[in-house]
Formats: C-alpha cells, sequence, structure tokens
C-alpha cells in the first residue's frame, strides 16, 4: 500500500527545524507534528518564532499535520487558569500555522494510581468541555491521545470521554504502544474506539516491559489495527513518534540490510522507524 498521508515528530531527528525538515525532505515526507522547536516547545514559541516557522516550512515545503502540544499534561491539583491560557496560545499558533488539529491529554492525578474517583473524573470533563468550547469558538478540532497516567489511558476511560464528549471538535489519537504500556490490547482498544479515531500515533511496544521498538517489531498488532481502520475508511495521517533514540536501544532487533543502510545520528531512529511502517503497509 502507498500512503499519502505520513507525517511524524520529527524533533527526533534533531531540535534544529532545518535539520528536521531536510531529514524529512529526504523520506519524500511533506508533513510533521511540530512538539520541540529548536530549544523550546512549540507551545512556547513568541510571535516571532512562528512567523520563522512557517517560513521554513515553506521553503522546505512542509505542512503541519496537527501540533503536538502538551495540552492536558499538568495535574488537576495545578492551575487550569494559567493551563487555559497557554492552551488558547497553542489555539493561537496552530491558526496561524494552518493547522486544524491539536494533539492533547486528560490530566494526571495526584495519587498517580489507576483509580480515579467521581469528582476526579467530573473534573477532567469539565476542563475538556470549556476546552472544546474554545476549540469550537476557533474552529479548531482536539485530539485526545491515550498516555500512560493520565485520565484517558486505558480504553475504557478513552471510550468514556468519547462516548460524553466525541464531536466536531474532539476526537480521539491512537496509540498503541501506549496501549501497550498500560496493559491493554491494541484490537480490544481498537474495538471500543474505531469510531472516534481521527489520527494515528506510529509506534509499538514490548508488553513484557513497555520498551518502544519500530512497528511490526512489538506487542502492538500495529498491522492488524491499521487493516482494520484502512477497512473501514480511515484515511487520516499516520504519525511517527520513533521513541528509539539511539539505535543501541533496538540492537536485539533483526534489521537484515536495513541497518547499514541508515543514516548517522538520531536520524537513523527516525528512518527506520519510517521504513519499518513502509515494510508494515507492504503487507496490508
Amino acid at each position: 500500500m502507498v500512503y499519502q498521508k505520513i507525517s511524524g515528530f520529527s524533533d527526533e531527528i534533531s531540535r534544529d527545524v532545518c535539520k528536521q525538515f531536510a531529514g524529512l525532505n529526504k523520506l519524500n515526507i511533506s508533513y510533521f507534528e511540530p512538539r520541540g522547536i529548536g530549544p523550546k516547545n512549540i507551545a512556547d514559541l513568541n510571535d516571532e518564532e512562528v512567523a520563522e516557522l512557517k517560513e521554513t516550512m515553506e521553503k522546505y515545503g512542509i505542512k503541519v499535520s496537527s501540533i503536538g502540544s502538551p495540552i492536558g499534561k499538568i495535574k488537576l491539583t495545578d492551575s487550569f487558569e494559567e493551563h487555559f491560557e497557554k492552551f488558547k496560545r497553542v489555539v493561537a499558533i496552530a491558526k496561524e500555522l494552518d493547522a486544524k488539529y491539536i494533539r492533547m491529554f486528560s490530566f494526571y492525578h495526584e495519587s498517580g494510581s489507576d483509580v480515579w474517583t467521581d469528582e476526579e473524573r467530573a473534573e477532567v470533563l469539565a476542563r475538556l468541555r470549556e476546552m472544546i468550547a474554545y476549540a469550537k469558538e476557533q474552529d479548531v478540532i482536539l485530539l485526545h491521545e491515550n498516555e500512560k497516567d493520565i485520565y484517558g489511558d486505558n480504553a475504557a476511560r478513552c471510550e468514556d470521554l468519547m462516548k460524553e464528549l466525541y464531536g466536531d471538535h474532539f476526537k480521539a489519537v491512537f496509540d498503541p504502544a501506549n496501549f501497550v504500556q498500560v496493559g491493554e490490547s491494541t484490537i480490544n482498544a481498537l474495538e471500543k474506539l474505531q469510531p472516534y479515531v481521527e489520527y494515528v500515533h506510529i509506534k509499538d511496544a514490548y508488553a513484557c516491559d513497555g520498551k518502544v521498538v519500530p512497528v511490526g517489531y512489538g506487542d502492538g498488532n500495529v498491522e492488524d489495527v491499521l487493516r482494520k481502520l484502512f477497512e473501514a475508511g480511515y484515511d487520516g495521517f499516520l504519525s511517527l513518534e520513533p521513541h528509539l533514540r539511539k539505535l543501541e536501544a533496538v540492537s536485539e532487533l533483526d534489521l537484515g540490510d536495513m541497518r547499514s543502510r541508515l543514516p548517522e545520528g538520531d536520524e537513523a531512529c527516525f528512518t527506520l522507524a519510517y521504513w519499518a511502517l513502509l515494510d508494515l503497509l507492504k503487507k496490508i
């Protein structure tokens, strides 16, 4: 299968944006999910830096698939008022970069346990409703990512959020590796969440220890997940999030002749993740 809507967290190539985009150009990838821009997070860029980023995007022919924001990655005990101001800034940046999607999360709680009280759930929903209302006003779409230790980290609570809040301005990111890391079957998770999935993160992980590996090498059943999504008509982005850092971290994998053909440095990890995705897509 040839798939055009491939994107990625290219800050895993380099924090330097020009190096990020040069790496994407080599792979013929036309989109990125901005997160780390130089020394800053995308949410912290000022107007001048956003304009500079936009110029560089135009120079390299790169567009934004979704803003890879940190919104929702705070505790329920942290100030929501301050965080909402950051959220509004992220929305402004998204609009300036012609991005309709913003990746976000559903908050941590103080205990760090997997048990959430009714009061904590109510607070999560109240905060998200306020953010969704603003997203509707600004005509952007919030994409909730299943992430370890937030409210929506397992399939049941992700489904709860979607049943309560799903609509034109709140949809789901499906991240197979993150489900593996919380002990979930990705196939069971997809059965619950498929109607709500708008965007997919491409990474895999081992069930035994949560270690992230290229897709097809772990326990995330990514081939089956993508096949089921495509059969149901999915045509959204596949966004590479390698989380490999160093090739030595996957030294145990049988990569065949791929290892010798990879570029140097962190670009190698991103390239490996991309090639693994291409190999997987050929099977679908």
